[in-house]
């Protein structure tokens, strides 16, 4: 029989699980690292961890009832084991709806938005004394100024440089959880990068809501924008790779199109979302930008850069969107061709201005455009990797195989590419792209890249 329930009063251990967005794996990240800097442990594997930060995403519907099974899960484990962890709520669902949670959930010690997680520490002393906690202020540059110098990381790192969305988009709801468009300062950017890459990092993502929106002063004091970032980052010798996600093509400017004609080190990927081939759909969407303005986008990034992967999100079943509307995103997906692509029905978020509309699409209806959409995208991505068949590229190597002596990594088209040989994390090597599946490569081990 379990004893009686117990909290000790300091946590020793730590687990974050993040979910959703790429800007939430690096926002886990630091939370990882300021709970270190206060002497905790990831908790071992397998076993449960005295504090358990759920970092959760918003993006989707049900966010907030999966975050409550979760909680409750922790809670049931904790009573099998006669003891009671530590929750944290982090993350968009926390500064969305951070009152009801501490309300209906009274397990969470504490709820912290995505802006002010640098107040974890001393969050986590107060629901060490009994005290429960939220805090969802959002200034943004108060939080990376605050937060502690990066430690040990991947080959491939992530870096956040702007944060925030100020376009409206009438279905989502991140400048409600992520608050209005910053950009951080081009000299803390330098150094964080320049901290990574002295950890390890050889690739360096470049992360925002809106990262192309980034705009900043140099060294020199002048004006810069991302193209101008980029370009600083690749004069580190040991940074090898530059990618950046995600951008608004309102955003784009003709400068960042020519970078990836004329900066090797600038990878030939684009991750650029349009979420509908219609304009009218669009227009309801608030993306201020048209089908065919996003084309003619696409053809400059070819013109610089031919061998680009290009990479989009799509939404289907938006309210109001039609059999002839649905078949305008087709038509555009045949003629993009993406190498990549993320594809979601709509789902209805509270507060934005899409819930409020009328003729929403019945969910049979949506679950078979959404198969449609992914049978043409799975078809191009498939292709798009069967044409990369012969090639010789780097693979930045990531991480071991599921076999003895395989190796996993990046090409410079984010395709996973797996191979046998001699060859260690972090290493860049010379691959031959032998055999392509729809989401992976088998390649041939040349060489080891030159440093």
């Amino acid at each position: 029989m379990p004893g009686p329930m117990r909290q000790s009063d300091a946590p020793r251990t730590y687990r974050v699980k993040s979910f959703g967005c790429q800007m939430n794996v690096y926002d886990g990240e630091r939370m990882a690292e300021l709970l270190a800097e206060k002497g905790m442990s990831p908790a071992p594997e397998g076993e449960e961890a005295d504090l358990v930060v759920l970092n959760t995403c918003h993006i989707r519907e049900k966010a907030a009832e999966k975050v409550y099974s979760d909680i409750g899960r922790l809670v049931k484990k904790g009573e099998e084991a006669g003891r009671k962890p530590m929750i944290a709520v982090a993350g968009c669902v926390a500064q969305a709806e951070g009152e009801e949670i501490m309300a209906r959930a009274p397990a969470v010690g504490m709820v912290v938005g995505p802006q002010a997680y640098h107040r974890l520490p001393e969050m986590i002393d107060s629901a060490a004394s009994g005290k429960r906690a939220t805090d969802t202020d959002m200034p943004a540059d108060a939080k990376f100024a605050a937060l502690p110098s990066r430690r040990k990381v991947g080959p491939s790192a992530f870096l956040t440089v702007q944060e925030g969305c100020d376009k409206f988009c009438t279905y989502c709801v991140v400048p409600y959880t992520r608050g209005a468009e910053i950009s951080r300062p081009f000299s803390d950017l330098l150094r964080e990068a320049e901290k990574l890459v002295e950890s390890g990092a050889r690739e360096i993502t470049l992360l925002g809501q809106n990262v192309n929106a980034w705009s900043g002063e140099d060294e020199a004091g002048r004006p810069v924008g991302l193209e101008g970032l980029a370009r600083a980052l690749a004069k580190l010798p040991d940074l090898k790779r530059i990618r950046y996600t995600t951008s608004h093509p309102n955003d784009m400017t003709e400068g960042l199109i020519a970078a990836h004609g004329e900066e090797p080190k600038l990878m030939p990927y684009l991750h650029l979302p349009v979420q509908s081939g219609s304009d009218r759909v669009l227009k309801a969407m608030n993306r201020s930008h048209t089908a065919e303005s996003y084309l003619r986008l696409l053809e400059r990034f070819r013109a610089v850069r031919p061998d680009i992967a290009l990479s989009g999100d799509f939404i289907v079943g938006f309210p109001g969107e039609t059999d002839a509307e649905f078949e305008e995103t087709l038509k555009l997906v045949d003629e993009v061709r993406y190498a990549q692509a993320f594809s979601f029905k709509y789902s209805p978020r509270p507060g934005t201005p899409a819930a409020g509309m009328d003729n929403q699409i019945p969910r049979e209806v949506m679950d078979e455009r959404l198969q449609r959409l992914q049978a043409s995208l799975n078809r191009d991505q498939l292709a798009f990797n069967q044409a990369s068949i012969g090639k010789t590229c780097e693979v930045l190597v990531e991480r071991k195989g599921k076999l003895p002596g395989q190796w996993l990594g990046k090409s410079p088209w984010l395709q996973s590419v797996f191979f046998e040989g001699e060859a260690a994390i972090g290493d860049m090597v010379t691959v031959e792209l032998a055999e392509a599946g729809p989401n992976s490569i088998r390649g041939r081990l040349l060489q080891l890249a030159e440093a």
